[in-house]
Protein backbone atom coordinates (compact mmCIF):
# COMPACT_ATOMS: atom_id res chain seq x y z
CA UNK A 1 0.00 0.00 0.00
CA UNK A 2 3.18 2.18 0.52
CA UNK A 3 4.76 1.78 -2.41
CA UNK A 4 0.97 2.71 -4.75
CA UNK A 5 1.05 5.61 -2.71
CA UNK A 6 4.33 6.71 -3.29
CA UNK A 7 3.94 6.05 -6.97
CA UNK A 8 0.65 8.15 -6.80
CA UNK A 9 1.89 11.13 -4.48
CA UNK A 10 5.21 10.95 -4.68
CA UNK A 11 5.26 11.16 -1.07
CA UNK A 12 8.44 8.69 0.53
CA UNK A 13 7.38 7.21 3.94
CA UNK A 14 9.63 10.33 5.60
CA UNK A 15 7.11 12.63 4.03
CA UNK A 16 3.71 10.65 5.44
CA UNK A 17 5.14 11.08 8.45
CA UNK A 18 5.50 14.52 7.84
CA UNK A 19 2.05 14.90 6.67
CA UNK A 20 0.53 13.01 9.79
CA UNK A 21 2.51 15.24 11.99
CA UNK A 22 0.85 18.17 10.12
CA UNK A 23 -2.36 16.60 10.75
CA UNK A 24 -1.90 16.20 13.86
CA UNK A 25 -0.28 19.41 14.70
CA UNK A 26 -3.18 21.03 12.88
CA UNK A 27 -5.69 19.08 15.12
CA UNK A 28 -4.21 20.06 18.40
CA UNK A 29 -4.20 23.43 17.31
CA UNK A 30 -7.42 23.77 16.69
CA UNK A 31 -8.10 22.21 20.16
CA UNK A 32 -5.88 24.45 22.16
CA UNK A 33 -6.32 27.64 20.23
CA UNK A 34 -2.24 27.82 20.37
CA UNK A 35 -0.88 29.96 17.75
CA UNK A 36 2.50 28.04 18.07
CA UNK A 37 1.18 25.14 17.67
CA UNK A 38 -0.36 26.60 14.50
CA UNK A 39 3.00 28.28 13.33
CA UNK A 40 5.00 24.46 13.79
CA UNK A 41 1.88 22.99 11.66
CA UNK A 42 2.81 25.55 9.32
CA UNK A 43 6.56 24.93 9.18
CA UNK A 44 5.63 21.20 8.69
CA UNK A 45 3.63 22.28 5.79
CA UNK A 46 6.36 24.96 4.51
CA UNK A 47 8.61 21.76 4.20
CA UNK A 48 7.08 19.65 2.26
CA UNK A 49 6.27 22.27 -0.27
CA UNK A 50 10.06 23.10 -0.50
CA UNK A 51 10.89 19.71 -0.93
CA UNK A 52 8.45 18.81 -3.97
CA UNK A 53 9.99 22.41 -5.20
CA UNK A 54 13.66 20.45 -5.06
CA UNK A 55 12.53 17.63 -6.59
CA UNK A 56 10.83 19.13 -9.63
CA UNK A 57 14.54 18.72 -11.62
CA UNK A 58 14.18 17.46 -14.77
CA UNK A 59 17.32 15.12 -15.42
CA UNK A 60 18.55 16.07 -19.11
CA UNK A 61 20.60 13.26 -19.53
CA UNK A 62 20.91 10.34 -22.48
CA UNK A 63 20.48 6.79 -21.56
CA UNK A 64 20.76 3.85 -24.04
CA UNK A 65 20.45 0.32 -23.55
CA UNK A 66 22.16 -2.61 -25.71
CA UNK A 67 20.18 -4.06 -28.70
CA UNK A 68 18.19 -7.05 -26.78
CA UNK A 69 17.49 -10.20 -29.24
CA UNK A 70 14.09 -10.46 -29.49
CA UNK A 71 13.77 -14.11 -29.54
CA UNK A 72 16.15 -16.12 -26.71
CA UNK A 73 15.92 -19.57 -25.65
CA UNK A 74 14.64 -20.77 -22.07
CA UNK A 75 17.51 -21.09 -19.88
CA UNK A 76 19.55 -18.65 -22.25
CA UNK A 77 21.76 -15.86 -20.28
CA UNK A 78 21.31 -12.40 -21.78
CA UNK A 79 23.88 -9.95 -20.78
CA UNK A 80 22.67 -6.02 -21.15
CA UNK A 81 25.02 -2.95 -20.90
CA UNK A 82 23.43 0.41 -19.84
CA UNK A 83 24.95 3.73 -20.87
CA UNK A 84 24.34 7.47 -19.21
CA UNK A 85 25.43 10.29 -20.64
CA UNK A 86 24.45 13.52 -19.05
CA UNK A 87 24.56 17.33 -20.41
CA UNK A 88 23.78 18.89 -17.08
CA UNK A 89 25.59 17.73 -13.69
CA UNK A 90 23.47 14.49 -11.88
CA UNK A 91 23.79 13.93 -8.22
CA UNK A 92 22.32 10.94 -6.05
CA UNK A 93 20.32 9.20 -9.03
CA UNK A 94 19.16 5.69 -8.87
CA UNK A 95 19.00 4.02 -12.22
CA UNK A 96 16.88 1.08 -12.54
CA UNK A 97 15.89 -1.45 -15.70
CA UNK A 98 12.72 -3.12 -14.62
CA UNK A 99 12.22 -7.19 -15.15
CA UNK A 100 9.49 -8.99 -14.87
CA UNK A 101 10.10 -12.18 -12.10
CA UNK A 102 10.47 -14.76 -14.47
CA UNK A 103 13.57 -13.02 -15.51
CA UNK A 104 14.94 -11.75 -12.76
CA UNK A 105 14.85 -9.21 -10.37
CA UNK A 106 15.06 -5.48 -11.06
CA UNK A 107 18.84 -3.77 -11.59
CA UNK A 108 19.39 -0.82 -9.58
CA UNK A 109 22.57 1.49 -10.42
CA UNK A 110 23.40 4.00 -7.73
CA UNK A 111 25.11 7.25 -9.17
CA UNK A 112 26.45 9.48 -6.74
CA UNK A 113 27.47 12.11 -9.49
CA UNK A 114 28.10 12.38 -12.91
CA UNK A 115 29.59 15.32 -14.32
CA UNK A 116 28.27 16.88 -17.69
CA UNK A 117 29.91 15.45 -20.49
CA UNK A 118 30.80 12.17 -19.15
CA UNK A 119 29.02 8.75 -19.79
CA UNK A 120 28.11 5.77 -17.63
CA UNK A 121 28.44 2.30 -18.20
CA UNK A 122 26.89 -0.75 -16.26
CA UNK A 123 26.71 -4.23 -16.94
CA UNK A 124 23.91 -6.78 -15.69
CA UNK A 125 23.15 -10.35 -16.60
CA UNK A 126 19.23 -12.04 -16.44
CA UNK A 127 18.08 -15.66 -17.17
CA UNK A 128 15.21 -16.83 -18.80
CA UNK A 129 14.24 -18.98 -16.90
CA UNK A 130 10.12 -19.38 -17.90
CA UNK A 131 9.03 -19.59 -21.68
CA UNK A 132 6.45 -16.42 -22.29
CA UNK A 133 6.58 -13.37 -23.96
CA UNK A 134 8.22 -10.26 -21.43
CA UNK A 135 8.85 -7.00 -21.13
CA UNK A 136 12.82 -5.43 -20.62
CA UNK A 137 12.31 -2.42 -18.89
CA UNK A 138 11.12 0.33 -18.80
CA UNK A 139 14.99 2.55 -17.78
CA UNK A 140 14.25 5.00 -15.27
CA UNK A 141 15.76 7.25 -12.54
CA UNK A 142 14.65 7.88 -9.40
CA UNK A 143 15.88 10.88 -7.21
CA UNK A 144 14.02 12.41 -3.73
CA UNK A 145 14.77 15.55 -2.21
CA UNK A 146 17.42 16.69 0.47
CA UNK A 147 15.09 15.82 3.39
CA UNK A 148 14.07 12.52 2.04
CA UNK A 149 9.93 13.66 1.99
CA UNK A 150 9.40 13.04 -1.84
CA UNK A 151 10.49 11.11 -4.38
CA UNK A 152 10.18 11.46 -8.54
CA UNK A 153 10.93 8.83 -11.39
CA UNK A 154 11.51 9.96 -15.00
CA UNK A 155 11.55 7.07 -17.72
CA UNK A 156 14.63 7.10 -19.86
CA UNK A 157 14.32 4.27 -22.16
CA UNK A 158 11.54 2.26 -23.38
CA UNK A 159 10.48 -1.31 -22.49
CA UNK A 160 11.76 -4.07 -25.45
CA UNK A 161 9.42 -7.11 -25.65
CA UNK A 162 11.93 -10.43 -25.65
CA UNK A 163 10.02 -13.67 -26.30
CA UNK A 164 11.44 -16.77 -24.31
CA UNK A 165 10.84 -19.86 -26.53
CA UNK A 166 9.90 -23.06 -24.96
CA UNK A 167 13.33 -26.04 -24.33
CA UNK A 168 13.54 -27.98 -27.52
CA UNK A 169 15.16 -31.66 -26.88
CA UNK A 170 15.70 -34.50 -29.68
CA UNK A 171 13.05 -36.65 -29.68
CA UNK A 172 11.67 -39.53 -31.00
CA UNK A 173 7.93 -39.91 -32.70
CA UNK A 174 7.90 -43.08 -35.54
CA UNK A 175 4.25 -42.62 -37.42
CA UNK A 176 2.59 -46.00 -37.74
CA UNK A 177 -0.67 -46.69 -38.02
CA UNK A 178 -2.10 -49.46 -35.49
CA UNK A 179 -4.01 -51.23 -38.16
CA UNK A 180 -2.45 -50.47 -41.57
CA UNK A 181 1.21 -50.66 -40.49
CA UNK A 182 3.43 -52.77 -43.00
CA UNK A 183 3.67 -52.28 -46.42
CA UNK A 184 2.71 -52.32 -48.88
CA UNK A 185 -0.91 -51.77 -47.12
CA UNK A 186 -1.94 -48.26 -46.82
CA UNK A 187 -4.81 -46.65 -45.20
CA UNK A 188 -7.73 -46.88 -47.94
CA UNK A 189 -7.75 -42.29 -47.50
CA UNK A 190 -4.72 -41.20 -47.18
CA UNK A 191 -1.54 -39.07 -48.59
CA UNK A 192 1.34 -41.46 -48.19
CA UNK A 193 4.74 -39.77 -47.61
CA UNK A 194 6.71 -41.83 -50.38
CA UNK A 195 9.09 -43.52 -47.94
CA UNK A 196 9.55 -43.61 -44.14
CA UNK A 197 12.34 -42.97 -41.81
CA UNK A 198 12.79 -46.27 -40.54
CA UNK A 199 15.15 -49.04 -42.10
CA UNK A 200 13.50 -51.96 -44.09
CA UNK A 201 15.83 -54.01 -45.49
CA UNK A 202 18.32 -53.84 -48.67
CA UNK A 203 16.92 -54.94 -52.31
CA UNK A 204 18.29 -55.56 -55.60
CA UNK A 205 18.93 -52.30 -57.59
CA UNK A 206 16.01 -52.19 -60.18
CA UNK A 207 15.86 -49.52 -63.06
CA UNK A 208 14.16 -46.16 -62.53
CA UNK A 209 15.63 -46.57 -58.56
CA UNK A 210 17.77 -43.40 -57.70
CA UNK A 211 21.65 -44.01 -57.81
CA UNK A 212 22.22 -42.74 -54.32
CA UNK A 213 20.07 -45.04 -52.22
CA UNK A 214 23.11 -48.03 -53.36
CA UNK A 215 24.22 -49.37 -50.46
CA UNK A 216 28.39 -49.64 -52.04
CA UNK A 217 29.53 -51.44 -49.17
CA UNK A 218 26.93 -53.86 -48.98
CA UNK A 219 27.39 -54.15 -52.65
CA UNK A 220 30.95 -54.36 -52.73
CA UNK A 221 30.26 -57.80 -51.06
CA UNK A 222 28.16 -59.47 -53.43
CA UNK A 223 30.45 -57.84 -56.15
CA UNK A 224 33.11 -60.66 -58.18
CA UNK A 225 35.29 -58.73 -60.55
CA UNK A 226 36.72 -61.49 -62.44
CA UNK A 227 33.69 -63.53 -62.86
CA UNK A 228 31.39 -60.33 -63.34
CA UNK A 229 28.67 -61.22 -61.22
CA UNK A 230 26.92 -59.58 -58.24
CA UNK A 231 23.97 -57.22 -57.29
CA UNK A 232 23.40 -53.86 -56.59
CA UNK A 233 21.96 -53.16 -53.44
CA UNK A 234 19.44 -50.61 -52.51
CA UNK A 235 18.52 -49.13 -48.88
CA UNK A 236 14.85 -49.32 -48.78
CA UNK A 237 13.06 -47.89 -45.57
CA UNK A 238 9.37 -48.35 -44.27
CA UNK A 239 6.67 -47.55 -46.21
CA UNK A 240 5.08 -43.60 -45.10
CA UNK A 241 2.02 -43.50 -43.31
CA UNK A 242 1.41 -39.99 -43.88
CA UNK A 243 2.88 -36.65 -43.96
CA UNK A 244 0.75 -34.27 -41.65
CA UNK A 245 1.26 -34.52 -38.06
CA UNK A 246 -1.42 -33.01 -35.97
CA UNK A 247 -0.13 -31.97 -32.19
CA UNK A 248 -2.67 -31.54 -29.75
CA UNK A 249 -1.72 -30.16 -26.85
CA UNK A 250 -4.26 -30.17 -23.55
CA UNK A 251 -4.48 -26.76 -22.52
CA UNK A 252 -6.76 -27.23 -19.46
CA UNK A 253 -5.40 -27.80 -16.25
CA UNK A 254 -6.63 -30.86 -15.46
CA UNK A 255 -4.29 -33.55 -13.50
CA UNK A 256 -1.35 -31.00 -13.80
CA UNK A 257 0.85 -29.94 -10.89
CA UNK A 258 0.02 -27.14 -8.89
CA UNK A 259 1.77 -23.75 -9.17
CA UNK A 260 2.34 -20.90 -11.42
CA UNK A 261 3.87 -21.95 -13.37
CA UNK A 262 2.45 -25.52 -13.43
CA UNK A 263 5.79 -27.94 -13.98
CA UNK A 264 3.86 -30.68 -15.88
CA UNK A 265 2.23 -28.10 -17.95
CA UNK A 266 5.59 -26.70 -18.70
CA UNK A 267 6.93 -30.07 -19.52
CA UNK A 268 3.57 -30.66 -21.94
CA UNK A 269 4.86 -27.20 -23.69
CA UNK A 270 8.42 -29.16 -23.82
CA UNK A 271 7.37 -32.33 -25.48
CA UNK A 272 4.73 -30.67 -27.71
CA UNK A 273 7.94 -27.80 -29.33
CA UNK A 274 10.58 -30.89 -29.04
CA UNK A 275 8.29 -33.40 -31.30
CA UNK A 276 7.68 -30.06 -33.50
CA UNK A 277 10.85 -29.50 -34.44
CA UNK A 278 11.70 -33.07 -35.09
CA UNK A 279 9.31 -33.43 -37.50
CA UNK A 280 9.46 -29.81 -39.30
CA UNK A 281 13.46 -31.46 -39.78
CA UNK A 282 11.85 -34.51 -41.49
CA UNK A 283 10.21 -32.58 -43.65
CA UNK A 284 6.65 -32.77 -42.45
CA UNK A 285 3.67 -30.71 -42.70
CA UNK A 286 2.76 -29.86 -38.79
CA UNK A 287 0.21 -28.25 -37.40
CA UNK A 288 -0.18 -27.37 -33.74
CA UNK A 289 -3.79 -27.31 -31.74
CA UNK A 290 -5.49 -25.98 -28.07
CA UNK A 291 -8.10 -27.03 -26.36
CA UNK A 292 -9.44 -23.73 -27.87
CA UNK A 293 -8.93 -24.05 -31.28
CA UNK A 294 -5.49 -24.00 -33.85
CA UNK A 295 -2.26 -22.35 -31.94
CA UNK A 296 -0.27 -22.76 -35.20
CA UNK A 297 -1.82 -23.27 -38.92
CA UNK A 298 -0.18 -25.83 -40.71
CA UNK A 299 3.78 -25.39 -41.54
CA UNK A 300 6.33 -27.02 -43.30
CA UNK A 301 10.26 -26.82 -43.32
CA UNK A 302 12.89 -25.22 -41.01
CA UNK A 303 11.89 -21.65 -41.97
CA UNK A 304 9.08 -21.63 -39.86
CA UNK A 305 10.28 -23.28 -36.77
CA UNK A 306 10.90 -20.01 -35.35
CA UNK A 307 6.95 -18.57 -35.70
CA UNK A 308 5.62 -22.21 -34.04
CA UNK A 309 8.11 -21.55 -31.28
CA UNK A 310 6.64 -18.07 -31.20
CA UNK A 311 3.26 -19.39 -30.66
CA UNK A 312 4.14 -22.19 -28.50
CA UNK A 313 6.17 -19.19 -26.30
CA UNK A 314 2.44 -17.66 -25.69
CA UNK A 315 0.13 -20.59 -24.33
CA UNK A 316 -1.63 -20.26 -21.70
CA UNK A 317 -3.60 -22.46 -19.23
CA UNK A 318 -7.93 -21.95 -20.33
CA UNK A 319 -11.06 -23.23 -19.51
CA UNK A 320 -11.46 -25.28 -22.44
CA UNK A 321 -11.13 -29.54 -22.30
CA UNK A 322 -9.30 -31.97 -24.29
CA UNK A 323 -13.11 -33.32 -25.09
CA UNK A 324 -13.67 -30.53 -27.20
CA UNK A 325 -10.26 -30.49 -29.12
CA UNK A 326 -10.56 -34.10 -29.76
CA UNK A 327 -14.15 -33.86 -30.60
CA UNK A 328 -13.22 -31.18 -33.54
CA UNK A 329 -10.60 -33.68 -34.83
CA UNK A 330 -13.04 -36.74 -34.96
CA UNK A 331 -15.72 -34.07 -36.19
CA UNK A 332 -13.61 -33.04 -39.45
CA UNK A 333 -13.13 -36.38 -40.81
CA UNK A 334 -9.62 -36.67 -41.54
CA UNK A 335 -7.52 -39.55 -42.03
CA UNK A 336 -4.39 -38.98 -43.57
CA UNK A 337 -2.66 -37.56 -40.34
CA UNK A 338 -0.57 -38.95 -37.17
CA UNK A 339 -1.97 -37.10 -34.14
CA UNK A 340 -0.38 -36.83 -31.06
CA UNK A 341 -1.95 -36.23 -27.82
CA UNK A 342 0.09 -34.44 -24.96
CA UNK A 343 -2.45 -34.43 -21.88
CA UNK A 344 -2.10 -35.17 -18.10
CA UNK A 345 -5.74 -36.62 -17.51
CA UNK A 346 -7.88 -38.76 -19.59
CA UNK A 347 -11.58 -39.08 -19.06
CA UNK A 348 -13.92 -41.51 -20.12
CA UNK A 349 -15.38 -39.12 -23.16
CA UNK A 350 -12.11 -38.50 -24.53
CA UNK A 351 -10.99 -42.53 -23.99
CA UNK A 352 -13.94 -43.03 -26.45
CA UNK A 353 -12.96 -40.10 -29.06
CA UNK A 354 -9.80 -41.72 -29.45
CA UNK A 355 -10.62 -45.20 -30.09
CA UNK A 356 -12.96 -43.75 -32.34
CA UNK A 357 -10.44 -42.42 -34.24
CA UNK A 358 -8.07 -45.79 -33.54
CA UNK A 359 -10.89 -47.50 -35.52
CA UNK A 360 -10.79 -45.31 -38.29
CA UNK A 361 -7.23 -46.35 -39.22
CA UNK A 362 -5.81 -42.54 -37.88
CA UNK A 363 -2.11 -43.19 -36.75
CA UNK A 364 -2.35 -41.86 -32.65
CA UNK A 365 0.08 -41.47 -30.01
CA UNK A 366 -0.89 -40.21 -26.59
CA UNK A 367 1.70 -38.92 -24.26
CA UNK A 368 0.70 -38.91 -20.67
CA UNK A 369 2.70 -36.46 -18.35
CA UNK A 370 3.03 -38.02 -15.00
CA UNK A 371 3.65 -36.72 -11.80
CA UNK A 372 3.80 -37.65 -7.83
CA UNK A 373 0.02 -37.17 -8.01
CA UNK A 374 -1.27 -38.97 -10.96
CA UNK A 375 -4.45 -40.83 -11.15
CA UNK A 376 -3.61 -44.22 -11.53
CA UNK A 377 -6.73 -44.53 -13.06
CA UNK A 378 -5.92 -42.14 -15.35
CA UNK A 379 -2.77 -44.19 -16.78
CA UNK A 380 -4.99 -47.67 -16.86
CA UNK A 381 -8.02 -45.92 -18.91
CA UNK A 382 -4.87 -44.41 -21.59
CA UNK A 383 -3.60 -47.75 -22.34
CA UNK A 384 -6.85 -49.33 -22.31
CA UNK A 385 -7.58 -47.43 -25.18
CA UNK A 386 -5.41 -49.28 -27.57
CA UNK A 387 -3.30 -46.27 -28.85
CA UNK A 388 0.73 -46.56 -28.25
CA UNK A 389 1.26 -44.82 -24.63
CA UNK A 390 4.41 -42.67 -23.42
CA UNK A 391 4.64 -41.28 -19.81
CA UNK A 392 7.01 -38.64 -19.52
CA UNK A 393 7.88 -37.27 -16.38
CA UNK A 394 9.36 -34.63 -15.28
CA UNK A 395 12.99 -33.48 -16.16
CA UNK A 396 13.38 -36.61 -17.82
CA UNK A 397 14.96 -36.91 -21.02
CA UNK A 398 12.82 -36.56 -23.96
CA UNK A 399 15.31 -38.54 -26.31
CA UNK A 400 14.62 -41.84 -24.41
CA UNK A 401 11.40 -41.08 -22.74
CA UNK A 402 9.33 -40.83 -26.16
CA UNK A 403 11.16 -44.39 -27.39
CA UNK A 404 9.79 -46.23 -24.35
CA UNK A 405 5.86 -47.07 -25.52
CA UNK A 406 3.33 -48.71 -22.90
CA UNK A 407 1.08 -51.22 -25.52
CA UNK A 408 -0.65 -52.91 -22.70
CA UNK A 409 -2.25 -52.34 -19.46
CA UNK A 410 0.07 -52.47 -16.55
CA UNK A 411 3.59 -52.34 -18.98
CA UNK A 412 6.11 -50.61 -18.12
Amino acid sequence: MLAAIERRTGLTVNGLVVVALAVALFAVARALSSPGVFMLCYGAIAVLGLAYLLARRRLVVTAHRSQLPTRVRQGQTITVQLALTARRSVTTVVVSDQLPPALGTATEVPVARLPAGQEMTHEYVFTARERGVYDVGPLTATWTDPFTLTKRSQRLADPVPVIVHPRVEPAYDRIVSREWEDPPVRPPVTKPWPTGFEFYGLRDYVSGDDPRRIVWRATARTLDVEAGTGRYLVRESEQGITDRVSLVLDTSGAGHSPGTPSETFETSVRVVASLAAHHLRDGMTVSVFGNGGRLMRPVRGQRDRVALLDALARVEQERSTLRESVERIVGDGRRDRHIVIVTASVDADVARRIRLLLDRGVSVLLVMLVWERTDPITLHRAARIGAPVVEVHQGAPLGQVLRHVVTQVGAR
